[in-house]
């Protein structure tokens, strides 16, 4: 007697659909259709995890620069700066800090500017 995988298939498709659903139209209920969207939903998906960093990284580097310049300096120099004094802290953490603790990054700001011997930045009226 011939087999027929009946159960197997059903489950397969059962599940292929129940990771379809949201999707509108045939997408969701054209076997075929599914499985072509969820591949590319997993294309996009696999590559927007990897921009997601990049993206984050950017973020945090225009943060720091807004703060920085507000406080008389470069984000390059900045950086050296951190550089210089070998500092542990990451982008992450000194945008974080720029944006919920000014007076922590001014400490900062200053530490730097101490050890690149720039002078004090011109009082704004």
């Amino acid at each position: 007697m011939r087999t027929k995988n009946v159960v197997p298939r059903l489950r397969s498709k059962k599940r292929l659909f129940k990771r379809v659903k949201g999707s509108v139209g045939g997408r969701r209920r054209l076997l075929r259709t599914a499985k072509e969207s969820l591949v590319r939903a997993g294309v996009f998906a696999r590559r927007d995890r990897r921009r997601k960093k990049r993206d984050f990284r950017r973020l945090w580097i225009v943060r720091i620069n807004a703060a920085v310049r507000a406080r008389g300096m470069r984000y390059s120099q900045f950086i050296a700066g951190l550089e210089k004094i070998s500092s542990a802290l990451d982008r992450r953490t000194l945008a974080e800090m720029a944006v919920v603790d000014p007076t922590g990054f001014d400490a900062v700001v200053e530490s730097v500017r101490k050890a690149l011997g720039l002078p004090e930045p011109a009082a704004v009226a």
